[in-house]
């Protein structure tokens, strides 16, 4: 059994953003050597997310406005979240949807990914590092 644990730090300098992650994680199914097994790719922050997705901007500006649509950042006096002397509830609402992580099969030493799908890391309250953990295990 092979195994690799790498961790990618993002630093978004907007409060909200869509990064495609899918180059790099390629790479450390690469540099694992592993043939078959699993990829597992973790946002390490509870106002970010990784999901997967179509690689297209419309797409990307629809999540965007249906998730400020189901949790608006303002007013931000409407939650009680930030009555801790935070303003990022909604960034934790919005992680809620979009998730934690995704594992993606690894098949010929490939991301085994259906038609159109990418790995996307999800930001809901940026402008600091965050962390990403790769996992990657198999023969």
């Amino acid at each position: 059994m092979k195994s690799l644990t790498e961790y990618l730090t993002f630093n978004v300098q907007s409060r909200r953003g869509f990064v495609n992650i899918t180059p790099e994680v390629r790479k450390l199914v690469q540099k694992s050597q592993v043939k078959d097994g699993l990829c597992l790719v973790n946002a390490m922050h509870i106002t970010a997310s990784v999901f997967i997705n179509d690689n297209e901007s419309g797409l990307h500006h629809d999540y965007e406005k249906w998730l400020e649509e189901l949790a608006p950042h303002e007013p931000t006096s409407k939650y009680e979240h930030n009555n801790t002397g935070e303003d990022n509830t909604d960034a934790h609402l919005k992680r809620q949807i979009m998730g934690r992580e995704v594992v993606v099969a690894i098949t010929n030493g490939h991301l085994d990914f259906g038609p159109w799908e990418q790995i996307f890391y999800g930001e809901f309250d940026g402008k600091r590092s965050k962390r990403v953990l790769v996992k990657i295990i198999g023969e």
